[in-house]
């Protein structure tokens, strides 16, 4: 019977290793689920009119927007995503790299915020913007080629990022 899933709801729940999305929830704000880094299954009910985790990825996605709104460190980012909202994958310490498609154009704030582990990522020709805090605290990042396609970073993108060399 559950509907709506508000702002930092299940935030920084760490003990949370797998979440069932029901075909009843129509809405899922920003940061519901923000630094549950133990999250490793994602499944959204197929009934959902709202959501879905098509082809088993493991994340939540706005299919109206085809926004990924939540992944975990087992996500596989389908290739018709257009966007990665915000804290996404806030946290995911156990995230070690992931594959951006080319269909993404956008990176939200603080989507890969916090992730320690993450050591490599690849930003596709199709992404024109990266929004604050990005990519802040991923301490484990060393490298990371920004495509001259990306005419918007916002503040703090590369913040506690000590090991990193940006390349442009």
């Amino acid at each position: 019977s559950v509907t709506s899933i508000r702002y930092f709801a299940f935030s920084g729940c760490t003990g949370l290793t797998s979440l069932e999305i029901p075909a009843s929830v129509i809405n899922i704000e920003d940061s519901a689920f923000s630094g549950c880094q133990n999250l490793t299954s994602i499944i959204v009910d197929k009934k959902n009119q709202k959501y879905d985790s098509r082809n088993d990825c493991n994340a939540i996605i706005d299919t109206q927007t085809n926004a990924l709104i939540m992944g975990c460190k087992n996500t596989i980012i389908p290739e018709d995503i257009k966007s990665i909202g915000v804290d996404a994958f806030y946290r995911c310490t156990g995230l070690t790299s992931i594959k951006i498609p080319d269909s993404v154009t956008s990176i939200g704030d603080s989507v890969f915020s916090g992730c320690t582990s993450l050591k490599s990522i690849e930003i596709p020709n199709s992404v024109t913007s990266i929004g604050d805090s990005a990519f802040s605290g991923c301490i484990g990042l060393t490298s990371i080629i920004i495509p001259n396609s990306v005419t918007s970073m916002g503040d703090e993108v590369f913040n506690m990022c000590k090991a990193i060399t940006v390349y442009c």
